[in-house]
């Protein structure tokens, strides 16, 4: 069984974000760049599944559409445990330009399971999976929570409203998967960090995609508004503040 893991190279939440060229590009300086966290999250349940049933998955694969400033990320997910990965060296335009290219990774390779995380920390679309899911044909199941693989069938539940669903599924199809996939992120040990040097890095050419977006420009969110402390004993004054200034009774 060979899995792919779909990763994103994000800027680390606790970035400041800023644009430049008058708010038609993101500001690059500075950024600690790192591995969606969904999607690692994805990674460690799938090197769960391989070290607790060996002989199963038989490879796990990373891929990442970027150029290639992405490769240190790339890497420490090998570092983490990935067998190889896949550099489509291409700028992440949108996403159906990322879900195209990830596609075509997926045809040549064959792959059994493709796991990308809900969203991204960055763009939050939210998109990718159900956009693979269309262009390889693939079934995919959404907002995934806990898959197993117990001889041969694939199990996965997903939170719904009021409770859980358990789905099964055959190969090959697409996992959307959401927090609670795995407890923590797995952390690269100095074994993991040196081995990753040797793992395979493979650079593919994207293929043409026409351009469907373009980005106009960037903004912040408004500063939030200063906190107003009203006395507790003045109910009349907050029912009127929330009623006729706030619009939320």
């Amino acid at each position: 069984m060979k899995i792919l893991i779909c990763i994103s190279n994000v800027p680390d939440t606790t970035t400041k974000i800023k644009f430049v060229n008058n708010n038609t590009a993101f500001d690059n300086a500075g950024v600690q760049w790192i591995i969606n966290p969904w999607d690692e999250l994805a990674l460690t349940r799938a090197l769960d599944i391989k070290d607790a049933q060996p002989g199963v998955v038989e490879n796990i694969t990373v891929v990442n559409v970027g150029l290639a400033d992405t490769e240190p990320t790339i890497r420490k997910a090998l570092a983490i445990g990935a067998d190889r990965a896949i550099r489509v060296n291409a700028e992440p335009k949108d996403t159906f330009f990322v879900a195209s290219q990830i596609a075509e990774v997926v045809r040549k390779d064959a792959f059994d399971i493709v796991i990308c995380g809900i969203e991204s920390c960055d763009y939050n679309g939210a998109a990718l999976g159900g956009m693979l899911s269309e262009m390889l044909g693939f079934p995919s199941v959404s907002a995934v929570s806990n898959l197993e693989i117990t001889n041969g069938t694939v199990e996965l539940k997903r939170e719904i409203d009021g409770g859980q669903e358990t789905v099964v599924t055959q190969l090959p199809f697409i996992a959307v998967i959401q927090k609670g996939i795995a407890k923590d992120p797995r952390i690269p040990s100095m074994r993991g960090i040196m081995s990753a040097k040797g793992k395979p890095l493979q650079v593919q050419e994207p293929t043409a995609v026409d351009s469907l977006t373009e980005f106009i420009g960037f903004e912040l969110p408004k500063p939030k508004a200063a906190c107003r402390k009203i006395d507790s004993e003045n109910v009349k004054e907050l029912v009127d503040l929330l009623h006729n200034e706030a619009k939320l009774i």
